[in-house]
Order: C-alpha cells, then sequence, then structure tokens
C-alpha cells in the first residue's frame, strides 16, 4: 500500500473515509430514473442521465432543484414548490436501486484495508436512509463501521464537520486519516479538515476535472492505493 503510506507520513492511515455516490458506487441511472420519473409526475420532461451526472453530489434536496430549475443554477426555484418535488423523489428513490454498481477495484481496496486493520467509514452527501441499504446491496454492507449521511449532521459536505465527527470518534488525528472522494465538495472538506484527499478520476464533480480542485492524489481506480 505504498500510495497510502506517501501520504500518512510513511504509515498505513488508521482511518479512511469514503464519498459514496461517484466512488464506491455508480448510482447515477438509479438517481435519473427517480429525477425523470419525479419530473413527469410534475408535468415535466425528463432530464435524462447526463444531465443528472452532472447534477448529483450536493444531497437530494440540490439534486431536486437543480432537475426543476434544468439547470446546475437553481436559486429561482421556490421552496414550497421544492418541497412538494423533494418528498415524491424520495418516495420514488427508495425503490430504485436496481441499477446501481460498484466501481472496478472498490471490494479489493477495502477488502485490503479491513485485513490491515484499517477503520473505514461513509461520509456522503446522500440522505442515512438510503446509505446502509445500498452498501448491503453491493456487498459493501460489513466493512464501515461508521456511516454519516446528508442529514446526519446540520451540515453538509463541503463543511467538514462530518469528517471531524468521524475522526472524533475513532481518536484519530487528521495526519492518520485520509478521505477518498470525487467531486470539489470532497476536497474541499478534507482541505477545511486538515486531512489528505485522494480524487478518483471517474466520479461526478460537475462536469470539471476533478484535477482541477488540487487534491493530494488524483487515481483512476482505487486499486492503485494498493
Amino acid at each position: 500500500m505504498k500510495p497510502l503510506r506517501a501520504l500518512c507520513g510513511g504509515e498505513l492511515p488508521r482511518l479512511v473515509m469514503f464519498d459514496l455516490d461517484g466512488t464506491l458506487i455508480d448510482s447515477v441511472p438509479d438517481l435519473a430514473e427517480a429525477v425523470d420519473r419525479m419530473l413527469v409526475e410534475l408535468g415535466r420532461a425528463p432530464a435524462g442521465v447526463e444531465k443528472v451526472r452532472d447534477w448529483v453530489g450536493n444531497g437530494a434536496r440540490v439534486l431536486v432543484r437543480r432537475a426543476l430549475a434544468g439547470d446546475l443554477e437553481h436559486a429561482a426555484v421556490g421552496e414550497a414548490e421544492t418541497e412538494e418535488a423533494l418528498a415524491r423523489f424520495l418516495d420514488i428513490y427508495a425503490d430504485c436501486h436496481n441499477l446501481t454498481a460498484l466501481y472496478p477495484g472498490v471490494h479489493e481496496l477495502l477488502e485490503a484495508l479491513s485485513t490491515a486493520a484499517v477503520e473505514l467509514a461513509v461520509v456522503t452527501n446522500k440522505p442515512e436512509r438510503f446509505v446502509a441499504p445500498l452498501l448491503e446491496q453491493v456487498g459493501l454492507g460489513g466493512y464501515f463501521r461508521w456511516i454519516i449521511g446528508g442529514d446526519t449532521l446540520p451540515q453538509q459536505k463541503p463543511d467538514p464537520a462530518a469528517l471531524l465527527q468521524v475522526m472524533h470518534l475513532a481518536g484519530v488525528e487528521a495526519a492518520q486519516a485520509l478521505f477518498v472522494g470525487d467531486s470539489r465538495n470532497d476536497v474541499l472538506a478534507a482541505r477545511a479538515a486538515a486531512v489528505p484527499c485522494v480524487a478518483v478520476s471517474y466520479g461526478y464533480n460537475h462536469g470539471r476535472p476533478i484535477v482541477e480542485e488540487q487534491p493530494s492524489l488524483v487515481v483512476d481506480s482505487l486499486v492503485e492505493l494498493l
């Protein structure tokens, strides 16, 4: 695990925290299905997978607002409209998990870290109630000691609160921890928590190359960390 040791002062990290969507799992096909069904029920045209791929990463509420706006910018969308659409989206998405799949290399890395007794956590902006069932569905249910969802704490990434909370629970200093994500929010949260950040190149960073965010390391597959 040479890259991991290089990021943590020559030692394996004691704690590795992972983003979920776009990092461990490709959930966009299911999210797009739920978004499109929501939009059609509201009398609007469906958005399609490629647009939804650029809209995800900031939690369900922002995804719904972007879908209603038809754009990344969603300031003009009203709160009442958002609440109605969000409730419908969450109900639909609860039954839309058939197309979500693991990215290559994820299981290999998690198995190696688990074998090395490295503590593992998920820190995501996805609503918490969806996270554990999704992890179970894709075969990752037994790996993570802590799960922090987008509604677990008052703050969401890019705020570092969730990362700081997990480090506190684990009794781990920032120099002994690592965060793995795919988006600007992930890099900013890790930077604010003073934690090295590995970013994957295949994720959902709103259509922008993740290297622009200057993470500690960019990989094309998580097996590159081994």
